[in-house]
């Protein structure tokens, strides 16, 4: 067992699992600085991971199939503001009523579409390729991690640097941190909160279409019923643990990496029962979650002592 998790196979499943969660984990915290709670990643995942495999294989590009999946998330994430903006909805309803349609919805348009039931094995995606990085993949081991991954793996990782320049050093990043952190407050220098929580739910819903995308067209090249695997739930915890920034979101995803990685050795060793194995990525996610707030408590603890 030792064997496989000191293998470069095992450092490179980290970040093939954690590419998909660190999108939604990205698109978790933007939208959580503009202060709302997008519960409704796992949904638009699963619509993601669907259309990008009917996209993909009407156009015969992987590229082409990427950019109408995020148009497609985008919207999603503006029919959410919608209902809680204009609408006054529950975001928390507002985002299960989006989960519960994408479970069925996705099948019932997948059947519309090929026939299939639950798996897509009459339609493909064209996969997104994997990169092969000129004298990095001559390095031992490190080679052998980095270079081979998917293009939408590096994506992931350039998000992270593009998504912290966005927050911290443009006007519109302060924006949606000013109306998070305090709307009327925002409001009474001239920004327009609905106008930038607008943008940030689709923002928030383009990234989260990014890594329902890699499930089907890079991790995989088709779509199965409820693919997302509770990943949209898990980015929610990792946004969290995170500080909802993009590098603490970075850090804690690869966290969730590991979990997968290991789990994935863990079924190959068979050192317990297949069941309890599937539990391990949820099980660090409760454990992750009870750990952090559990410092954050005795954190407001002491501050409120002194």
């Amino acid at each position: 067992m030792w064997k496989a998790i000191l293998s470069p196979d095992f450092f490179g499943t980290i970040l093939r699992s954690a590419t998909p969660i660190l999108f939604a984990t990205l698109a978790s915290a933007i939208a959580a600085k503009s202060g709302i709670t997008n519960m409704a990643l796992e949904g638009i995942m699963l619509f993601s991971a669907l259309f990008g495999v009917i996209f993909s294989s009407l156009t015969h590009s992987a590229w082409i199939g990427l950019l109408l999946t995020v148009i497609v998330g985008g919207l999603i994430g503006a029919i959410l503001a919608f209902f809680v903006l204009n609408l006054k909805t529950d975001e928390i309803l507002a985002a299960i009523a989006i989960n519960l349609t994408a479970t069925g919805g996705t099948v019932l348009l997948l059947l519309a579409y090929s026939g299939d039931r639950g798996v897509s094995s009459s339609v493909r995606s064209v996969s997104a390729p994997n990169i092969t990085i000129p004298l990095i993949n001559k390095i031992p081991f490190i080679g052998q991690i980095l270079s081979g991954q998917n293009v939408l793996t590096w994506l992931s990782l350039l998000a992270v640097l593009v998504m912290h320049l966005f927050l911290y050093k443009t006007p519109l990043g302060l924006s949606i941190r000013s109306v998070g952190e305090n709307k009327d407050a925002a409001e009474s220098v001239g920004i327009n909160s609905r106008k930038v929580q607008y943008i940030a739910l689709i923002i928030s819903g383009a990234l989260a279409a990014m890594g329902g995308y890699y499930l089907s067209g890079g991790y995989m090249n088709m779509f199965t019923k409820d693919m997302s695997g509770g990943r949209g739930f898990i980015a929610l915890a990792a946004s969290s643990m995170g500080g909802n920034t993009p590098v603490g979101g970075f850090l804690v995803s690869l966290l969730f990496g590991i979990a997968q990685a290991l789990a994935n050795v863990m079924q190959l060793t068979a050192v317990m029962p297949y069941e309890i194995i599937l539990m391990v990525p949820y099980l660090t996610t409760l454990i992750g979650l009870g750990v952090y707030y559990y410092s954050q408590k005795k954190k407001r603890e002491r501050l409120s002592g002194k």
